[in-house]
């Protein structure tokens, strides 16, 4: 089996599973391809990177899988993109008083919670997980919308 990215006419992105590259040129030639977001039988292989196995000595790291990701191919409309610029200031603004604790948010925000520690505002990193651990506990967190760089990493 091979498995090429593909495309329509709109830019829609998808896989497709195939036997051989000229099982993929029959299926196409045939009609027998259309994009699953709109129906359209203009399918095309969309550039993709090669398949190139890690060397046999190299340890595979693990991550979890990254939920997808909603994109547009065209430019936001201008009052999306001033709507994210004021909530990017909001955002900047109400981290100013705030206080980056890195990956010890968890640790930190649930001994503000049970008063182990006094109260201030915090942010930082925390896995899926402890979010997840954190909210079932009834421990109030939000995340940010924006990325945030760690203080070392800042320029």
């Amino acid at each position: 089996m091979i498995v090429f990215d593909l495309s329509c006419h709109d830019g829609h992105r998808f896989e497709g599973w195939f036997g051989s590259s000229a099982d993929y040129e029959d299926q196409r030639a045939r009609g027998f391809l259309a994009c699953p977001s709109c129906g359209s039988a203009e399918v095309s292989k969309a550039p993709m990177a090669p398949a190139v196995p890690a060397k046999g000595n190299a340890r595979a790291e693990v991550l979890p899988p990254e939920a997808p990701r909603q994109v547009a191919n065209t430019p936001m409309p201008p009052q999306v993109q001033q709507a994210l610029a004021a909530l990017a200031k909001v955002q900047a603004e109400a981290l100013k008083n705030s206080t980056w604790v890195g990956d010890k948010f968890a640790e930190e925000t649930r001994k503000m919670h049970y008063g182990e520690r006094v109260e201030a505002p915090i942010h930082g990193q925390a896995s899926l997980a402890e979010a997840k651990a954190l909210i079932e506990e009834g421990v109030p967190v939000a995340p940010l919308p924006f990325p945030v760089a760690p203080p070392d990493k800042l320029n």
